[in-house]
């Protein structure tokens, strides 16, 4: 819904692209969604609870690992439930401050999720590459600081992009082109003289996340390095066995991403806008969970001790003393 007023539009609610308008579609929509996400839920709380409760998981990996899950069932709980909900009552509306919520929790969720994998990076090369040094860097102080610095810093650095954003006057209607607030595609609504104030905050987002890119190549790179030194291979899979989880999260994270969008803007269509939306938005959260734990035999024998009742009976809830 659109109000004029003093010649200008304000617009009051905005109208999300859908998957489909046929009925049945919909309902499929709805019904695959669902499965999704309660997979996501599933996969990323059974981690999160046997890092809390399995005193053998408490050490910074697994630690960094519980607060990438926490992010993710943010991320997946931003889009899904909300699409979810207009696919069943087949309508496409969100409120004004709906879609001011959506695009501030999942930025917020996102980009505290990749500098949080910048950290994890971090914590790899010194296990590899400085392993004497790794208790007394990578202690229980630091690695909370680490994690607490980066969910404040992103918050405030969230809170300003999305503030900034909403400031700027729609002229370009209230349809936007995704089945979620994101502001790429409420860019295209806004004003051409408007724009040119978010171009700041554009570019040095950019800057930050090309950083925390050369960050993690640099790091791998000396990780590699110092792997193919180790003379005996069962150290060399050992070490390598460590660093390729988080190397394939990393790789999902960025590419669906930069696909989303560095993608030709005048080669988009609204299925495909939507496909790549659900590639970057839905497909992380969900497989993160399978892919730490795919190779992984400390979460897999935590998992086993949960299915079986014996790690409530052994462990107890404790902080990480690491």
């Amino acid at each position: 819904m659109e109000r004029e007023m003093s010649n200008q539009t304000t617009v009051t609610e905005f109208l999300l692209l859908g998957f489909s308008d046929v009925r049945e579609l919909q309902i499929l929509h709805f019904v695959m969604f669902l499965v999704i996400y309660l997979a996501a839920l599933m996969g990323n709380l059974l981690i999160i609870i046997v890092v809390a409760f399995d005193h053998h998981l408490h050490t910074p990996m697994y630690f960094f690992l519980m607060n990438l899950s926490i992010l993710d069932i943010g991320s997946i709980s931003v889009p899904v439930p909300k699409s979810m909900a207009n696919s069943l009552m087949n309508t496409r509306s969100i409120s004004y401050s709906g879609c001011v919520t959506q695009v501030f929790f999942f930025m917020f969720f996102a980009v505290t999720e990749y500098s949080l994998l910048t950290i994890m990076a971090y914590d790899r090369y010194i296990a590899i590459c400085q392993p004497l040094h790794y208790e007394r860097v990578m202690n229980r102080r630091a690695c909370v600081q680490m994690a607490a610095s980066a969910w404040m810093s992103v918050f405030v650095y969230t809170a300003l992009h999305t503030g900034n954003t909403f400031a700027l006057s729609f002229c370009g209607g209230n349809m936007v082109d995704q089945f979620f607030c994101e502001i790429p595609q409420l860019l295209k609504l806004t004003c051409s003289d408007s724009y040119l104030r978010e171009t700041g905050a554009i570019v040095f987002s950019t800057c930050l996340v090309f950083s925390c890119f050369v960050f993690i190549v640099v790091s791998y790179v000396q990780i590699f390095t110092t792997v193919l030194r180790i003379t005996s291979e069962l150290g060399q899979h050992k070490a390598l066995s460590t660093c390729l989880p988080h190397l394939t999260v990393v790789s999902l994270f960025l590419c669906t991403a930069t696909f989303a969008y560095l993608k030709p803007s005048y080669s988009s269509t609204s299925g495909l806008n939507l496909m790549v939306a659900v590639l970057y938005s839905v497909v992380p959260p969900v497989m993160n969970p399978i892919i730490y734990s795919m190779r992984n035999k400390e979460i897999q024998a935590a998992l086993k001790k949960l299915i079986g009742g014996r790690l409530f009976t052994k462990n107890k809830m404790s902080i990480f003393h690491f």
